[in-house]
């Protein structure tokens, strides 16, 4: 994608989950893969999960090879994109003239193409989940094809339903943030924090198994043998913490013998 002139392919329209469009991308089609250059990615914690199982790297490796980091604008966040080839078209690094080579496990932005989505200003107990919107790129012939989804029925046949109900609680943390005066900063320390649990799993897990997370909090042994076994598991539970973290939500019950036991000791 030429990423000159962004905000003339957004067209201001306003699109629901039942809004009909038409469009297919295939092989066939002559622009095929020429939305794999010259983009701009935000990859999301199941992203990164799911492309470091695929090429069998840990998160650090992972981060470390395909990301470059980023702050979120008007969020002050760190989040990182997919870092591209260093060619002529600023390539995605895993597509081919043939297509993607990550196809099955590509990241929910690819998905979502051409569809964007938009989350509205956070508000506690709001019901309305955004809206959606083209992004009509000039070299794009997908238009042209014949086929016709609606939102919903594209959403479903792209996996995203999936995707996004993994991710929901890091985007409502990030919409969350958004909906705050731009004066009020979060700690650098829990920007790291923030970042450790959004992309870097295999960190999390040692902080939660290496350190004295388990003493500090009470956890019931069922969810800790859950997040012990299963990434995913272990990704829901550090966003729903990341929570009290950041905005003292008091998801979590604080083991007080435990911080009474550390604080003495200290003192000794």
């Amino acid at each position: 994608m030429d990423k000159s002139n962004d905000m003339a392919r957004i067209a201001p329209v306003q699109y629901g989950l039942d809004s009909k469009f038409q469009f297919r991308c295939h092989s066939g089609v002559k622009c095929f893969t020429q939305c794999c250059r010259g983009i701009n990615i935000i990859l999301t914690p199941y992203d990164i999960i799911l492309l470091k199982r695929r090429l069998q790297l840990s998160s650090e490796e992972f981060l470390a090879i395909y990301t470059q980091p980023r702050v979120l604008e008007k969020t002050d966040l760190p989040v990182v994109n997919l870092k591209l080839l260093d060619d002529e078209k600023e390539s995605c690094p895993f597509v081919r003239d043939d297509g993607c080579l990550v196809y099955e496990d590509r990241p929910s932005a690819c998905r979502y193409y051409p569809l964007g989505v938009a989350a509205l200003a956070h508000k506690e107990g709001a019901d309305d989940e955004g809206f959606y919107f083209f992004v009509n790129e000039p070299h794009c012939l997908g238009f042209e094809e014949k086929t016709i989804w609606t939102v919903r029925e594209w959403r479903a046949d792209q996996g995203v339903d999936v995707r996004d109900e993994i991710n929901a609680e890091w985007t409502d943390l990030i919409v969350r943030k958004r909906s705050f005066p731009a004066n009020i900063k979060l700690t650098e320390r829990s920007k790291q924090l923030f970042f450790m649990v959004s992309y870097n799993i295999d960190q999390f897990r040692r902080f939660v198994f290496e350190s004295s997370f388990l003493e500090r909090y009470d956890v019931d042994p069922d969810t800790v043998e859950r997040i012990r076994n299963d990434e995913i598991a272990l990704l829901k539970f550090g966003l729903i913490w990341l929570k009290d973290i950041l905005f003292d939500y008091k998801n979590f019950e604080v083991n007080e013998a435990a911080q009474t036991l550390s604080a003495n000791a200290s003192k000794a």
